[in-house]
């Protein structure tokens, strides 16, 4: 099983003035992350807008972050799509240009049963024989990747991970605790983060990181150098913008606050509409501290 571990950005797209994929601003923002400690990419999640793309963009984005790339970094791509054929069609592409894993939510607008689910991931995999971290998001998807489901895959060997994003910590502990050895859990409620770390998280799969990088860096750098006590002082200091961003319109955010880290990647497609200027003020607020980041 491939280990998977460190902070690995849930990258946004950056679009320019004409909405285009902006490849040079792409190219700026990743070399930031990786000087701020990242450990891989994982490029057209839904922080990137993927569903908001064309084939053709995705893959594009898809090729520019593998070529961007060291042979040290994992490479995950997001390789969503409303039914199951479009999933295995799009995760191998993604094999064929070199990823390591593929991230996938359950299919969009469908709501499957957790039966429906099983079948899915487990059409997916004997299909694409491709490493798969599992997406769980009922808060967006509508249904959660539940037990049962997890109970059935937890064996399989091409389900590595799953990335936990319910915001809910008896979730994340019962993930680590059922399934230790088998599924790795990936933190993906980020406000909480701290707490996934110390029911063994070793991953995560970060949208913050896009205009937080350095200091969610250094709190996953304290924890695994056993500063607890450390990661929690950075966690603290870290918080209030990581709520701001959880109370709505996060991918706007995502990218005014690397516009005032002076590293600007463009407006969000529509239907994402943009942030009001109560909105960008609370948010500059809370990310006063990190952009004084040491």
């Amino acid at each position: 099983m491939r280990k998977l571990s460190g902070v690995m950005p849930a990258l946004v797209t950056p679009f320019d003035a004409e909405g285009a994929v902006d490849f040079a601003a792409f190219g700026a923002h990743l070399a930031r992350l990786r000087a701020a400690g990242v450990s891989g990419w994982v490029p057209c999640g839904s922080s990137g807008e993927y569903n908001l793309m064309t084939d053709a963009e995705r893959d594009q984005v898809l090729r520019f972050v593998k070529e961007f790339a060291l042979p040290t970094e994992t490479l995950i791509a997001g390789a969503n799509a409303p039914s199951t054929a479009g999933v295995i069609a799009n995760v191998l592409r993604a094999k064929a240009m070199g990823y390591h894993a593929v991230l996938l939510a359950v299919p969009f607008y469908t709501k499957p049963t957790q039966a429906e689910i099983i079948r899915h991931f487990t059409a997916v995999t004997a299909a694409t024989e491709m490493d798969v971290v599992l997406y769980s998001y009922p808060g967006k998807d509508g249904v959660e990747i539940g037990y049962e489901a997890l109970d059935a895959l937890a064996d399989n060997p091409r389900i590595i991970g799953i990335k936990e994003s319910s915001g809910v910590l008896q979730r994340a502990i019962g993930i680590a605790t059922r399934y230790a050895g088998r599924i790795q859990l990936v933190s993906g409620s980020d406000d909480i983060a701290w707490d996934f770390m110390h029911w063994g998280a070793d991953s995560w799969i970060c949208g913050p990181a896009n205009c937080m990088a350095k200091p969610v860096c250094d709190m996953d750098a304290a924890f695994r150098a056993g500063d607890t006590a450390r990661a929690k002082e950075i966690m603290g200091a870290i918080w209030p913008a990581m709520n701001v961003l959880e109370s709505g319109k996060f991918v706007q955010k995502l990218k005014y606050g690397c516009e005032l880290q002076g590293n600007p990647v463009g407006e969000c497609r529509m239907p994402f509409g943009p942030l009001t200027e109560d909105e960008k003020a609370e948010f500059a607020a809370a990310m006063q501290p990190i952009l004084t980041w040491a």
